[in-house]
């Protein structure tokens, strides 16, 4: 009798294990073939373990094999996703993490109240009108923001529900729609009037010195634009292309903001009398000079643009501890309402978006201060007072050398 018992068990989980090859041709996917598999294996399990006949009687001290349902939860818990088994339209047995996310009183209940949301029900209600391990998008659950892939498989007579995650997915499929479409737009407007006063100047505009010259200038500023545009979204997707390999220069950052504030100070007309810099002993940081330089040249400059003229912009260095360097940028210009604040190293975001484009700023500045701060394992701080100006930290690492 246990010999053909057993024999049954291993006819079993061979065809369990071709039904997980399958899922995994049909699908391409290894974690819904891990569940298939993972999920036959219990219900084998609870098959043997509900055989017929009586059970042998077993010593005292032996207190015999785990319940099948013991056995059951213990596997869907090894799984970090929610997942639920269902029998009928009953929850059977949820791991953890689907009683964390839909709540502790949803075993024994109906489905249609466990997972409380349209799209589920209808297809765990009407499975025969579903493509087989066909996912489900559910947008909701949980939080109002978080979107779900429900995927459901049947085995042993049970249908195992299986949640995935996908808000992060999501979101990085929503930056990279919205960059896309911003840059696309920032392009689009300064292309468009430079066809438009080129078309103007090939007419009888043309003809007139004046008239020319107005033009051509404005085709200039449109260019220039678009060529700072370019540069900024070649610039940001190579920081991002190394934000993974930390930097390991030995960077004099207060030489190198010397040379920056130098720089500003010559081309920065009436502003350039403005610019302070005020230097403490530092050590070296460890970074990326050019990148660094970068940094400098956005958050001095954007200081510079937006403080009001005749006011101070003060740049500071000083040593945070004995692992970090302080970088100080403050201006005493119109400042920035709280609300705007956590936004502002988006890419495009502006708070006045006419006054940044007049300036010649391309919306990408900060999100490129970002992920310099990023990539060098620093740390950027933003705070504003509204009329009385905005400050800027950054805090970067000093370059230890390892003596050998």
């Amino acid at each position: 009798m246990h010999f053909h018992s057993g024999l049954r068990a291993l006819l079993a989980l061979a065809v369990v294990a071709l039904a997980a090859l399958a899922a995994f041709l049909l699908s391409g996917d290894v974690q819904v073939s891990l569940i298939v598999l993972v999920c036959g294996i219990a219900a084998v399990l609870i098959s043997a373990g509900a055989g017929e006949g009586p059970p042998s009687p077993a010593p005292a001290p032996d207190r015999g094999p785990p319940a099948p349902e013991t056995r059951l939860a213990d596997v869907i818990e090894a799984i970090a996703e929610p997942v639920l088994v269902i029998r009928d339209t009953r929850v059977e047995a949820a791991n953890r993490s689907a009683q964390a996310l839909l709540g502790q009183h949803i075993l024994g209940e109906d489905v249609r109240m466990a997972i409380r949301h349209p799209a589920a029900a209808e297809r765990l209600l009407n499975p025969d009108n579903a493509i087989p391990g066909a996912p489900v998008h559910l947008v909701g659950l949980g939080t109002r923001d978080q979107r779900w892939e429900m995927r459901v498989r049947t085995v042993g007579g049970r249908r195992i529900v299986h949640l995935l995650d996908r808000t992060g997915s999501y979101t990085s499929e929503r930056i990279r729609v919205d960059f896309v479409a911003n840059a696309s737009h920032e392009l689009r407007t300064p292309l468009a009037v430079l066809l438009g006063y080129v078309e103007t100047l090939a007419d009888e505009a043309g003809d007139d010195p004046a008239t020319r010259k107005r033009f051509l200038k404005i085709m200039f500023d449109e260019a220039k634009r678009m060529q700072r545009l370019i540069e900024d979204l070649i610039s940001l997707s190579r920081i991002e292309a190394d934000k993974y390999r930390a930097p390991d220069q030995s960077v004099d950052l207060a030489a190198l903001a010397r040379d920056v504030c130098g720089e500003l100070s010559a081309g920065g007309g009436e502003r350039a009398q403005d610019l302070r810099l005020e230097l403490s002993e530092i050590p070296p940081v460890r970074g990326d000079r050019a990148q660094l330089s970068q940094l400098l040249h956005n958050i001095v400059g954007n200081a510079m643009k937006y403080g009001r003229e005749g006011t101070p912009v003060t740049v500071t260095l000083a040593p945070e501890s004995d692992a970090m360097v302080r970088l100080t940028v403050s201006d005493e210009g119109e400042g920035i309402p709280p609300e705007h604040i956590p936004r502002l190293t988006e890419r495009f975001y502006r708070v006045d978006s006419g006054r940044s484009r007049a300036m010649g700023g391309t919306g990408l500045g900060l999100a490129i201060v970002k992920h310099i701060v990023e990539r060098h394992r620093g740390r950027l701080d933003i705070s504003s007072t509204v009329g009385k100006g905005t400050t800027m930290r950054v805090l970067l690492p000093v370059h230890t050398v390892i003596k050998a």
